[in-house]
């Protein structure tokens, strides 16, 4: 089998608001880049990636695989990823193992979580993902603490998550703080709470937070301040397990994140870990140093969300609910539409390959608004109530 062809298409779904977060705002839309990978049997394999129109740049990478198997992933990798070792190639491709496993998934008539090891377990837990919303179904935004707290109560009702992650880094500290709060207080201790300012705290701001939190029996608090130094600096301080999906987010610097003992749990992502495969390779350092693992939400849609959690069901130390940007989404572009969260999980795709396939109508249909948005990564770091506004990090 050779792969003979390569196709992109980018699409753009409409959201239910406007997300901050402490760079900029989602202007009420995701999107994302569609790969097809074509074999000369006729078999086409599904990718996805995000961070903006990557359709230019997978296809800068055709020739590199054309002709080769779709089962031969270490040629591919070698070809495709390591002769240009840059974060973006590790994106791309993960995009393309991603088509590569669903093509070989559907060749033997075996899920993708086969070609993992096997689930573990046939359902993956969700959070509830809370940003501070512009424009927000019903009208307004979200503006204090009980706002966010009354959306993590509608969510456990309507999806039956039964854990939340606050993006923080965007309103004050301390009233970040007491959205988690507020959650323990309405939803009870055995609710999981997270918390996640992206890098954006300094480290006293971070320490003080962290502290005045301790009580609540947070998860873990993510990526409280900037780089490894500085998530090494708040975990001597804190009794909260730092996390990250910023420090380490590649191999590269897995192992300096070990040495100076800056992290507890590892979020994975199939974009920044190399693909499905990579994440596994992660999980296994993962767990030879005792460090916990959990699952990274990049805004994706339903191919990427297959993958993903093919991938977590696969791995038995993956006992956190993973993130998902996907409630907020109003539409899916694959058959069926949005996947249903049945007691706060998805369940595992059990089709071959990714288990999911393309509505073309609706492929059709969002890549014309995707055409009318346009590439909002020009616009990412932009709030539109807020014309003067321009994003700091490094401390608050």
């Amino acid at each position: 089998m050779k792969i003979i062809d390569l196709k992109t298409r980018c699409v753009a779904i409409p959201l239910n608001a406007q997300l901050r977060h402490n760079t900029g705002v989602h202007p009420g839309y995701f999107l994302r880049t569609i790969l097809e990978l074509v074999t000369d049997e006729g078999i086409i394999g599904l990718g996805e990636v995000g961070g903006g129109d990557q359709r230019g740049a997978l296809q800068k990478l055709k020739p590199r695989i054309i002709g080769l198997d779709p089962f031969h992933l270490e040629t591919i990798k070698l070809k495709v990823l390591r002769s240009i070792y840059y974060m973006s190639n590790a994106r791309l491709y993960a995009a393309i193992e991603m088509a590569c496993l669903d093509i070989q998934g559907k060749v033997l008539g075996r899920p993708l979580s086969d070609l993992l090891g096997g689930r573990v377990r046939d359902e993956v837990p969700f959070i509830a993902y809370l940003f501070w919303r512009y424009d927000r179904p019903g009208g307004g935004h979200d503006e204090t603490a009980e706002d966010l707290a009354d959306f993590c109560e509608e969510l456990h009702e309507t999806l039956g998550v039964n854990a939340m992650k606050l993006k923080a880094g965007v309103m004050p500290p301390a009233e970040e703080a007491r959205v988690l709060e507020l959650c323990r207080e309405r939803l009870g201790d055995d609710f999981g709470l997270r918390i996640d300012p992206n890098g954006v705290w300094s480290v006293p701001t971070a320490v003080k937070i962290g502290k005045r939190l301790e009580s609540l029996g947070l998860e873990y608090f993510e990526d409280p301040s900037w780089g490894l130094n500085g998530n090494a600096e708040v975990r001597k301080q804190i009794r909260i397990p730092i996390a990250t999906n910023m420090y380490p987010a590649r191999f590269d610097d897995l192992a300096p994140a070990i040495k100076m003992e800056a992290v507890d749990i590892v979020l994975t992502d199939i974009h920044y870990w190399e693909g499905p495969k990579g994440v596994k390779d992660l999980v296994a350092v993962c767990n030879t140093f005792n460090l916990g693992v959990a699952m990274h939400s990049g805004a994706e849609f339903g191919i990427e969300l297959a993958a993903m959690i093919h991938t977590a069901s696969t791995i038995p130390t993956m006992t956190f609910a993973g993130d998902a940007h996907y409630h907020y989404l109003t539409d899916d572009i694959i058959e069926g539409g949005l996947m249903k969260y049945e007691n706060g999980a998805i369940k595992v795709p059990t089709g071959p390959g990714l288990g999911v396939a393309l509505d073309e109508d609706k492929m059709k249909f969002y890549e014309k608004y995707y055409e009318q948005k346009g590439d909002y990564y020009a616009r990412f770091h932009q709030d539109p109530y807020r014309p003067d506004w321009y994003p700091t990090v490094g401390g608050i």
